[in-house]
């Protein structure tokens, strides 16, 4: 693949997306999709990671403070937040619960703030250890539990994808406090080789869901697949889902483009390497901000509209950290674009031996 240099960070252009996600956020650190909408554990983190790229330290760590407070005895969340209520009961989603292992450390990346750290490791604990006790003795994880905390019976690839790389991150947390996660590290092996070699093990009792770009690149994103093994995934199915000019498709047969699956697909290209179409395709988006600099959701091409009108908080995350990954800009702009567990078992051998 071509080897370019970064990109210059875009920090004036981005300044209305930083502060669209600071106007959105509530008093309590809750960030909902846009305002009268409601709040996910898993797009919240996704916006907090933004305002960490944008130095913006002291909302990003409210937002951390607000999962913090509304963490269930178990380790996990609810589905959705209104008005900082319980919205959606219904339900605990796994790869929502597992998601602020990524943002801490993608925080913790950025600021080299210790404390932090040390402050949010047992609440990233105790989401963890929930999400590992869903996890089947096939390997897959389920993708949620009801609302007695049984597990539900199927598992879903891009969930799947995204706790496993939320382990990765669990995991240098783990590290750099000093302690010993051998159970978080033997279940990432398990959900990577389910995900690599027992596809069987996916989407059992509903439709598969493969018609969706994230079923696509998000096991590239989250370091499932690697190096050529990643690209040949990506080159795969890529007429599939690139609509040239617009951006990435978020179904395969929808005619609408999405900005948040683009810039995530960005990131995943930029992990195998291909620098070229990651320029390229992210450099299309600018094009479906309003006058203000605030992203959409994405395009309908065939009726020529921008579908739906709405600017959820969590595009404008998205968009943050791709503008991040192909700049360079900040220390954790490599998060989804490398794996990187080096550290993780000769930790453990070394304070076995100690």
């Amino acid at each position: 693949m071509t080897t370019l240099p970064p990109l210059p960070y875009p920090d004036h252009a981005l300044r209305p997306t930083v502060d669209y996600l600071l106007a959105s956020q509530r008093d309590n650190g809750e960030i909902p999709w846009f305002e009268g909408g409601h709040t996910d554990p898993w797009n919240h983190t996704e916006a907090a990671m933004g305002l960490s790229i944008a130095g913006e330290f002291v909302a990003a760590e409210r937002a951390y403070d607000w999962l913090v407070a509304e963490q269930l005895d178990d380790g996990s969340w609810w589905a959705s937040y209104i008005k900082g209520q319980p919205s959606n009961v219904t339900r605990r989603e796994t790869n929502y619960v597992a998601y602020i292992a990524t943002g801490v450390w993608h925080h913790y990346l950025i600021s080299q703030d210790r404390s932090f750290l040390t402050r949010l490791f047992p609440t990233v604990e105790r989401a963890i250890d929930f999400v590992v006790s869903m996890q089947s003795e096939h390997g897959e994880v389920a993708w949620a539990c009801d609302t007695a905390g049984v597990p539900m019976d199927d598992a879903l690839v891009t969930g799947s994808s995204s706790v496993y790389k939320s382990l990765e991150c669990a995991l240098h947390i783990a590290r750099t406090v000093g302690v010993l996660k051998p159970a978080w590290r033997d279940a990432r092996s398990r959900l990577g080789a389910a995900l690599r070699h027992r596809p069987e093990r996916f989407d059992r009792n509903w439709e598969s869901k493969s018609r969706y770009a994230m079923d696509w690149f998000y096991p590239v994103l989250a370091g499932v697949f690697e190096g050529a093994q990643g690209l040949e995934r990506i080159n795969a199915r890529w007429d599939e889902f690139i609509e040239e000019g617009l951006g990435c498709r978020c179904e395969n047969h929808q005619p609408w483009v999405t900005v948040a699956e683009s810039c995530e697909l960005t990131m995943a290209l930029l992990s195998v390497g291909d620098l070229t179409r990651a320029r390229t395709l992210f450099e299309g988006l600018w094009q479906w901000r309003d006058a203000e600099g605030i992203f959409w959701t994405g395009y309908q091409f065939v009726e020529e509209i921008l579908w739906p009108l709405e600017q959820p908080t969590w595009t404008s995350g998205a968009v943050l950290l791709a503008a991040d990954a192909l700049s360079q800009h900040t220390a954790a702009s490599r998060l989804f674009t490398e794996v990187d567990t080096r550290d993780h078992a000769q930790l453990e051998r070394r304070q076995h031996q100690g």
